[in-house]
């Protein structure tokens, strides 16, 4: 293994050549914190950047093995690293040095999400993170100085302030750490409590913007509380922001949900945050506390897309022109179908929740009215509405459903659960509706394929 110097010395000789000569540096070098591996060199400044390593001996880094005793805590610390570094990246690389993405030094450390990552490792003996940097370059000729202050001060200062226990806030990096492993130990409890998701009380579910997936912010954000009838408390390991090791919120039991309201009262941003909580989520976001089960898929209608082979027959049968749904094939299906192979897909797969919102579904896939019944006969219709299929594929195959539905009352006849959006609040109007069922009995027929 080469040194700095010596990484030092290629940089100075290479000054001025042609970018080609950055391939002289790929390597592995040793500096007085830490080891720096180049394991590629970009061909070209506008080309995708170049990948390097840092490692940092534990005995340097001294991060506390008792902070990540199992892999939910290492999954966690090593996604507390990798911002950490991206922080440190903003607060000490300086701006663009030459053209193309020279001087560029990125990470990818994610959003809200907290996942599996390979941009930070931890091991017993050894933390590593993982860079893309743009090797300075005027045009094609080598900026030396420029990539010397990146690789040999740049870099090191980055290394010091992330990997360096000593350096890091301590507080924010157990806080991050024991909310991730509260959020899977809620995971692990919601089949014991026979649900399919949780949603906290104090939650933050609405974002910024729609093409933003920060919190809302400011006063007039609501937070979310569950209404006692449905209200759940589990144990969690970790003290809470209160200070207790119990929380309470929304329990979301399996079966088929219904979430009904009026418009802009929050029917659709609860179910954003249900699709969204497939994943833990990082302390602040909002949504760190709200849980969904893993194997749920967010189903919609999507026009155009391409279907091979799949069996929707389930669903839609009867085609004209005795075109078969037994092995569905097309390349521009319509709504209904793309819906229906939507659905069929994610039972191969193994979901056993459903998400599905009226907004972004077919109309002609979710029901069918008395009226249209009359005029439009069964023999005449291939397509069997989810209405008349959705309490069964509960009962006999165990996926629940969780749908948002503001336009049409014949889902009360199959729904288990109703919560109503009301102002940002969820209201259990479960008996309410069952009242209605009662009183206005439907005057549609079920259907069957």
């Amino acid at each position: 293994m080469s040194n700095e110097q010596h990484l030092r010395q290629l940089l100075s000789h290479i000054d001025g050549q042609g970018y080609k000569a950055y391939k002289q540096i790929k390597g592995s070098y040793e500096f007085p914190d830490f080891n720096l591996y180049i394991d590629h060199v970009q061909g070209d400044p506008f080309a995708l950047p170049s990948k390097i390593r840092l490692r940092v001996d534990q005995k340097r880094a001294q991060i506390p093995a008792g902070l990540w005793p199992n892999s939910v805590r290492q999954v966690a610390l090593e996604d507390f690293i990798a911002r950490a570094v991206r922080q440190s990246v903003q607060a000490l690389v300086s701006p663009k040095k030459g053209s193309g993405k020279s001087g560029l030094v990125f990470i990818d450390a994610g959003q809200q999400e907290v996942l599996v990552r390979t941009a930070a490792v931890i091991t017993e003996d050894w933390v590593e993170t993982r860079l893309q940097v743009g090797l300075p370059a005027a045009g094609r000729r080598i900026l030396g100085k420029q990539a010397t202050a990146m690789l040999c001060q740049e870099i090191p200062q980055i290394v010091e302030q992330a990997l360096m226990w000593k350096n890091m806030n301590h507080e924010q990096c157990r806080t991050f750490v024991e909310c991730v492993e509260n959020q899977e130990a809620i995971y692990q409890q919601l089949d014991e409590f026979g649900l399919v998701a949780f949603v906290a009380n104090g939650a933050v579910l609405p974002r910024e913007s729609g093409i933003s997936d920060l919190p809302l912010l400011g006063t007039q954000v609501v937070g979310f509380r569950a209404p006692e009838s449905l209200e759940t408390r589990i144990e969690v390991p970790n003290h809470l922001p209160s200070g207790e090791t119990m929380i309470k919120g929304l329990g979301i039991p399996k079966g088929i949900t219904l979430i009904v309201g009026g418009g802009y009262h929050g029917k659709s941003t609860l179910l954003k945050a249900l699709e969204r909580c497939v994943y833990a989520h990082i302390p602040g976001d909002g949504r760190e506390y709200v849980i969904t089960t893993r194997d749920a898929v967010k189903i919609r209608a999507e026009d155009g897309r391409r279907v091979e082979k799949v069996n929707i027959n389930p669903f839609i049968s009867n085609l004209p022109q005795d075109i078969s749904t037994d092995s569905f094939c097309s390349e521009d299906a319509s709504g209904s179908t793309s819906q229906a192979a939507n659905i069929m897909e994610a039972l191969e797969v193994g979901a056993k929740l459903l998400l599905l919102d009226e907004d972004t579904s077919a109309t002609n896939f979710m029901v069918r009215d008395a009226r249209m019944q009359l005029l439009v006969h069964k023999d005449q219709e291939p397509i069997t509405p989810f209405v008349d299929r959705v309490r069964e594929l509960y009962d006999s195959l165990g996926v629940s459903t969780v749908l948002v539905m503001g336009g049409s009352g014949d889902y009360f006849d199959v729904a288990n659960t109703v919560i109503k959006m009301q102002d940002y609040r969820p209201y259990d109007v479960g008996n309410l509706a069952r009242e209605i069922v009662d009183e206005h009995p439907t005057q549609r027929q079920v259907e069957t394929p």
